[in-house]
């Protein structure tokens, strides 16, 4: 049943609205400290303090590799690969997005962020693979 895809999808779309949360919380702290004014924003973002760029880099990257996510769920429920492996996945997914956030707003910290961030990669291949399998 198709339903165990969509629960993870609609929880990778409810995430990209938390990070905007975040973005916009931490933008408005800039302003409220005054560590900001809007002109110093308006044309480019690179004047807000570095919690306020992480969390919006971090925002951006939300529509990156989970494009590849959201068309590898239409295709796996397109062509049938809508299984407990794939649903699975597709969790595994969104936590590894979840866990890059965290670390991406928090501390930053490269080498955890870059592996989460090519464990969600390796996961979107096994997506990949589950869907290829589904049409051969």
């Amino acid at each position: 049943m198709t339903l165990k895809l969509v629960y993870p999808t609609l929880a990778m779309i409810l995430w990209i609205f938390v990070v905007l949360v975040i973005v916009f919380l931490r933008r408005q702290a800039a302003f409220k400290s005054k560590q900001v004014r809007l002109a110093d924003v308006a044309v480019s973002s690179e004047g807000y303090p570095e919690p306020a760029r992480l969390a919006a880099a971090n925002f951006s990257n939300q529509f990156e590799t989970p494009v590849v996510f959201f068309a590898l769920i239409m295709l796996a429920m397109e062509v049938g690969a809508s299984g407990y492996a794939m649903a699975g996945l597709a969790w595994a997914f969104v936590a590894s997005r979840v866990v890059h956030t965290l670390i991406h707003v928090g501390s930053n910290a490269m080498k955890p962020r870059a592996g989460v961030f090519a464990l969600g990669v390796l996961i979107l291949f096994l997506m990949w693979v589950g869907v290829v399998l589904a049409v051969v």
